[in-house]
């Protein structure tokens, strides 16, 4: 009896659960399966991109990262009240003082990409994080290439 009541009282749960009611929001051309509004960080994310990436060393925008970072800057653009921080990685292969320093050139040479395409410089800060927090683990090109990356962080 008491397993009878238990399984109806959990399906009932579920299915309440699983109400979206008048919540739900709509598809449209600012959703990626209605999980984010437009101009939040996940907006950003899934339409302009939220990182570049650098090749072994170097802080040097290359076309291909030039070209991404004009995709945020179009994005910026259209929510011109957003503050955001550039972020500065390395891999995990030099010293901490050399990744930070590097993490950092990587930084100042997107706010700077950023800075020269009209984006006001009271909304973007910077910070490296050197090889602190990489975004993939491993000890291999496949790893590193990852984590030698600038990332935009929308506030």
């Amino acid at each position: 009896m008491y397993k009878k009541l238990l399984g109806a009282a959990a399906m009932t749960l579920a299915l309440v659960g699983c109400d979206k009611g008048n919540d739900a929001k709509p598809m449209n051309d600012f959703t990626f399966q209605g999980a984010y509004e437009p101009g939040s960080y996940e907006d950003f994310k899934q339409n302009a991109g939220d990182r570049v990436f650098f090749a072994l060393a170097s802080s040097r925008l290359s076309s291909a990262a030039k070209a991404d970072l004009n995709k945020q800057v179009d994005w910026l653009n259209k929510y011109p009240n957003t503050i955001f921080t550039v972020e500065g990685h390395a891999d995990e292969r030099g010293t901490s003082e050399y990744n930070l320093a590097l993490g950092d050139r990587r930084a100042h040479s997107v706010r700077k990409h950023i800075l020269a395409s009209g984006v006001s410089k009271s909304r973007i800060s910077t910070v490296s994080f050197g090889k602190e927090r990489p975004d993939v683990m491993g000890h291999n090109e496949a790893a590193w290439g990852k984590n030698r990356r600038a990332v935009t962080v929308i506030h």
